[in-house]
């Protein structure tokens, strides 16, 4: 299974190898833009968007609104495996 994580694009790191600084959770990240860029998009313009991240890529860009909510199921699913490795499974 893949997931893409929402991380918000804060810098850009490099424009010529075109990466970025991107924050996920509070922890900032370089990751490649190459899937974002085109002949016409420039790295400066992706600052402030939110992009899914997935294995060191922005994969797409993403609305504020879809970034929160993923993060909001990723943040409850994270609860729920906390919560169940507290609790013996029998089978």
């Amino acid at each position: 299974m893949c997931l893409g994580v929402p991380g918000k694009i804060i810098a850009i790191d490099n424009a010529d190898l075109g990466t970025a600084w991107v924050e996920i959770s509070g922890v900032r990240r370089s990751v490649s833009l190459a899937c974002l860029l085109d002949e016409t998009t420039e790295p400066e313009s992706l600052i402030g968007q939110w992009t899914l991240v997935h294995v060191g890529f922005a994969m797409s860009v993403i609305d504020a609104d879809e970034a929160q909510r993923t993060l909001q199921l990723l943040n409850e699913m994270k609860a729920l495996e906390q919560e169940m490795d507290g609790h013996e499974i029998r089978g």
